[in-house]
């Protein structure tokens, strides 16, 4: 993952010989803090140069933040002091802000927070309040965990989502207003032809084509050619599509993608679950790469949320549909017929072990073209669950913190079966109940990654002004 910039700014008393006598003490709560965040080896650490104790000083520290490209700036507080240098500084230092109160009796670190922090609530600033020992586990957590948000919401802006179509199957959840996003997120949307990955596709280097072929016929643990609907020629026009993606990409620039296929080109040319499955891994047949966040059916509010999850945890994000709900093992089937990267089906950056546990079979009927569908079952894990909505034109952020499962093979072909059997599925039980599960979650999509991100998503919720929801 790219290293979060973060800025810390030491305030101390606006009394000179109280702020001298105290200079060496603040300097090192500030180094405790600095180098607790280093270890993590996920943030870029940038100290003040000066312990802030008068108005020149906070100003020349902000405006330093502010030309060192800090995503964000943590407020140190470990004495009392003047709460105007803190508004002073918040004029430059980049925000959104941490305010951090060390914790002694003999050092009221807490009286400099809270008084700072009444300064903040009235100018308007976005900050969150934390207090403790930075050595501490559970208050490094929040520490870190706000640092996450604010570096996710900081990368968004000035990004670029490529819409590849338009509205798929009358969804309205599917399609989000271009003012709001670059309002509210930074980000621009570049429309694009499905016709060029047709046209991009036919243009690929056969030879590239066959080597991917042949890796895929060597790892994939099952391809199910029926000659009809999945054939070596159709897995070649699979491979050229995902040829087509990464070259429009790069020449657009392109940060996330989501495309309609639907109705289009799963009736006149080929699906794109190959395609939307390798962008969302961190592999494809010709190495590593960074996952490239795809959205099936064109949902860009789900492309979104999915983003935000790539920012935070820097894995590949799963993309699903809410398929189904059996009480018998209050699971739910989590499934959709593309974006499902093959990472989920071992958990692993080693494609190898992933892809013998996948499949390929023909696409189902309603999708005439044809091409493989990439069938597996997601690997048992803690996981994370969310999809932004907007409520008469407002975003909010439903969080659903849960886990995947794992049954025998039996019984987990038994239970797909009873569904679309060609597609993968992650068999998952939610904190909530299917009650509420139903009542509240906002639409058909769903999307997750493993660990517990629940913190993260509520602080970037937070940052943007928009109302967590979390199902628990």
């Amino acid at each position: 993952m790219e290293k979060v910039k973060v800025g810390i700014l030491t305030f101390s008393d606006g009394r000179k010989y109280i702020h001298e006598d105290l200079l060496e003490l603040n300097l090192r709560y500030q180094r405790k803090l600095a180098m607790a965040l280093e270890k993590t080896d996920l943030v870029e650490v940038v100290q003040g140069e000066n312990v802030i104790w008068n108005n020149h000083i906070a100003a020349a520290e902000g405006r330093r933040l502010l030309r060192e490209g800090c995503d964000l700036t943590i407020f140190n507080y470990a004495i009392w002091c003047y709460p105007h240098l803190s508004a002073i500084a918040a004029n430059f230092a980049p925000g959104p802000y941490i305010l951090f109160g060390n914790l002694h009796p003999s050092e009221p670190g807490m009286v400099g927070m809270l008084a700072a922090a009444g300064t903040m609530d009235q100018l308007g600033h976005q900050y969150t309040r934390v207090w403790g020992d930075i050595s501490q586990r559970d208050v490094f957590d929040k520490v870190l965990g706000y640092i996450k948000a604010a570096g996710a919401v900081k990368r968004l802006r000035g990004m670029t989502y490529g819409l590849f179509g338009g509205r798929p199957l009358g969804m309205y959840t599917a399609v989000s207003n271009l003012d709001q996003w670059q309002s509210i997120f930074g980000i621009d949307v570049e429309h694009v032809e499905q016709e060029d990955l047709v046209r991009y596709a036919m243009k690929e280097n056969p030879k590239k084509v066959d080597n991917a072929l042949k890796w895929l016929e060597k790892n994939v643990g099952h391809i199910a050619y029926d000659g009809k609907g999945l054939t070596p020629e159709k897995l070649k026009l699979q491979i050229r599509s995902y040829y087509a993606f990464r070259k429009i990409i790069d020449e657009r620039r392109l940060d996330f993608v989501g495309t309609k296929a639907h109705g289009d080109l799963t009736e006149t040319f080929v699906t794109m679950d190959i395609a939307e499955a390798f962008l969302n891994d961190p592999y494809d047949w010709d190495g590593p790469h960074k996952p490239i966040v795809a959205s099936t059916e064109a949902d860009m509010d789900g492309a979104l949320t999915m983003q935000i999850f790539k920012l935070i945890t820097g894995e590949p994000v799963l993309f699903s549909d809410v398929r189904h709900y059996e009480a018998k093992d209050d699971v739910w089937y989590f499934s959709n017929s593309g974006t499902h990267a093959t990472y989920f089906a071992g958990k692993s950056y080693d494609p190898v072990k992933n892809l013998r546990k996948v499949s390929f079979f023909p696409e189902a009927s309603y999708y005439p073209a044809g091409g493989a569908s990439v069938h597996h079952f997601a690997a048992p894990g803690e996981a994370t669950f969310a999809r932004l909505a907007r409520r008469k034109g407002t975003y909010y952020l439903t969080i659903v913190p849960g886990k995947i499962v794992k049954f025998s093979e039996d019984v987990m072909r038994r239970k797909g079966s009873t569904v679309t059997p060609e597609w993968p599925i992650a068999f998952t039980k939610v904190a909530c109940s299917a009650e509420e599960f139903l009542t509240k979650f906002p639409c058909n999509h769903i999307h997750g990654c493993y660990g517990n991100w629940t913190r993260e998503l509520v602080n970037v919720a937070k940052i943007l002004g928009m109302e967590a929801v979390v199902l628990n």
